[in-house]
Formats: C-alpha cells, structure tokens, sequence
C-alpha cells in the first residue's frame, strides 16, 4: 500500500475516487461476474467478495481502527489488485450501499463508493478502477452521478428551466466528485457529433468525466446561468470546464473555456487538453472521499503471501511484546506488594500477619489474607484508638 503523505483537503496524486448510483436490479451479482470474468482472462490478480459485518471483525492491517468500519447501510465489499505498468501494484476498494435517496420512479437504486491506490503517481493512461468492477457495457446503469444523477459515459443535455438549470450547476460544482464539461451545440449534431468527447480521453480519466449538452436555442439561458452561478461564460458553439466549488486557486475561467468545438465525430484537441489540465490540478477531498481512502488503506483484506508473512510476523512480536508487559506489571505488583508489608511490619513492630500479594484484577481467594493496603489500613486504626 502506498505510503504517501497527503493532504486531508486534496485528494493524493496516487489515488482514483469514484462515486456513483447502480440503477439495475443485481449490482452485486454484476460485480461478481465482472470480477470472475477479469481474472480468468489474468487481468486481475486476486479479487475478495465480502459482508461487511465479516470485514469489519477480520479486518487485518488495522483490526482495531474504527475508520475501517463502512457503515451500517453498507451491503457488500469488493476487493481487487492488479499490476499496471511497470510492474505497479494497484489495490482497490469497491463498497454498495442501501440508497438513502428515493427517485420519482420509486427506486433509489444502490450507491457505490470506489476507491483505488498505486504504489506511485496514478497514470492516466492506465486501466480505469471502475471498469475493474463493473462492466464497461451501457446495458448495466452503473454510471449514475449522486447529487445529479447524470451519467458518466453518454451526454446529458441540460434543463430548460432557468432555476433547474442553476440548481445543477449548484449540485455538480458543490457535491460531485467529477469533472463537469459543458458543451454548446451551435447546431443539432449527427450521430457521429452526438457521442461523448469523453471516449477521446485515457482510460482512467474516461469515467471521471460528466458531459452536459446544451441545445443550440440554450446558448444564452446557459451563458447566463454560469455566468450568475460560477462566473464562468459558456462560448456558442464552444464548450467550458466547470470549477469546484470553491474554485480551485489555480483555476482561470478563460483559460478553462474553448471557443469552438465540431462536434463532428472528430477528436477535439483543445477541450481534452483543457480536461487533462484541469484533472492535473489539486481536487477538493471531501470527508467521504476521505473516509473510503482510509478504509482502504487501514481496512484492506487482500494480503498477497509476502504480507500475509509480514503481518504474521508482526503478530507475534506484538503479542510478545503485551506478554513481557503483563510479566513487568506482574513483578512491579509483587516489588509494590512487599515493600508495603516491609513498612507495615516496621510501623506494627512486626505484629502483622503475613499477606499474600495478589496481582491485579485477582480477586481474594476463600480464607486468603486481606490486601497490603487494608492491613496498613487497620494498622493506622489502632493508632487512631489508643484506649482500645
């Protein structure tokens, strides 16, 4: 696991978060097969499958760390390691919730929360963690952004009202973990410009990417609402990276802004630039971002057998160490023990019955002397009454 020291405002530039809602009636069991299917074909090198009451008592780096513990609503726990280039270890940590929000339809689906580590500077050039779990096909609604509820791997247009429209702006910039990009269409694009411009960028950076579309008749009501909203200006027929909320230091709305994109099935250079740039900068680290990385690090399961050694190894030098504790403790006791029936003896002239030293958290056994402390206890009362 990577050892890096991080901010606890930023997230550290070796880890990959995601977050998001599965709308499908068997998350889980899509989980499963995806797992079971990567490491056959030697993708994956291990992978566990757990109930989170069970994780929560066998947790192994850290079994006494409360920040291990993923909730009462969790329902699974899924873990994974890979190699990546350069013979690069990833770890990841992949948890379901029960959803505590209800959608119009009834259904709430089930909320996810991923969170994977490289053992140097995530590349992202390298496999996304997400598809490590769940299948990269659009026939399984995995990809469902929380506070939005808009998807990662298609378009999403934006509404039509004036005070909807701001409040997502509101909820992507503030609650989501993502990179949010809008995109004008100065005209009905064909088929071709309708795909996402997120399928141009590296695998990793691909599902960390929300695309809003806004109709060619938007241009103003959106200009507008940014504007108010984020002051940021949305070009016709261009697109613009939101910022977080607050900005990042770093961030200039014009540099983040492209005049123009064709969406004309073509790879726009400018905009996946601008997204590079802006993934390159240091993101807000939101408590339950925080929380799933601590788990991962300090509730992790997956031991390959060098740290099952290790971990082993470090068990028995700890319970040596609580044994030659409780032998110390033990000796002080008896030492403690003595010395009070030494000075007892001196104070009564040696009228006192012999006392048996007992350690701490033993009770008196039946017909066992009284304790040091109460003998010399009764040794001053004789003191204390003279005429007796």
């Amino acid at each position: 696991m990577a050892k890096n020291s991080s901010s606890s405002t930023t997230v550290p530039d070796t880890a990959w978060l995601g977050r998001g809602r599965h709308l499908g009636p068997e998350p889980e069991q899509d989980v499963r097969r995806n797992l079971i299917a990567l490491k056959a074909a030697g993708v994956l090198d291990a992978f566990l499958d757990l109930d989170p009451a069970e994780a929560a008592r066998s947790t192994v780096l850290h079994p006494r760390d409360e920040s291990a513990d993923p909730g009462p609503s969790a329902r699974r726990i899924f873990e994974a390691r890979w190699h990546v280039t350069d013979d690069v270890t990833v770890r990841a940590q992949l948890t379901t919730y029960d959803s505590d929000t209800r959608r119009k339809d009834g259904d709430g689906g089930v909320t996810w929360v991923l969170a994977a580590e490289a053992e140097q500077v995530w590349d992202a050039h390298w496999p996304s963690p997400a598809t490590m779990f769940w299948p990269d096909s659009d026939q399984v609604p995995w990809d469902h952004d929380v506070p939005c509820d808009l998807r990662l791997r298609t378009t999403n247009h934006l509404p039509k009202d004036d005070d909807e429209l701001r409040h997502l702006l509101r909820e992507c910039t503030r609650r989501s973990w993502y990179i949010h990009v809008v995109v004008h269409e100065a005209m009905t694009p064909d088929a071709k410009g309708q795909q996402p411009v997120s399928t141009f960028l590296p695998p990793s950076l691909r599902h960390q990417v929300v695309e809003h579309r806004g109709t060619p008749e938007q241009a103003q009501i959106a200009d507008f609402a940014m504007k108010r909203e984020l002051s940021v200006r949305m070009p016709r027929g261009g697109a613009v990276v939101l910022p977080t909320a607050p900005p990042h230091p770093e961030y200039d709305a014009e540099r983040f802004s492209v005049r123009t994109v064709f969406l004309d099935g073509s790879e726009p250079t400018e905009l996946l630039d601008r997204v590079k740039e802006f993934a390159a900068l240091p993101r807000p680290l939101s408590a339950e971002a925080e929380q799933a990385l601590t788990r991962l690090r300090q509730g992790w399961h997956l031991l390959t057998p060098d740290e099952e050694l290790a971990h082993a190894q470090d068990m028995v030098t700890k319970y040596a160490e609580a044994l030659d504790a409780m032998t110390t403790s033990r000796d002080l006791y008896r030492e403690a023990a003595e010395a009070a029936q030494a000075a007892l003896a001196e104070v009564t002239g040696g009228d006192v019955a012999p006392v048996t030293t007992t350690a701490p958290g033993q009770g008196k056994t039946d017909g066992g002397a009284a304790s040091p402390l109460s003998a010399l206890t009764k040794a001053f009362g004789r003191f204390r009454e003279p005429k007796k």
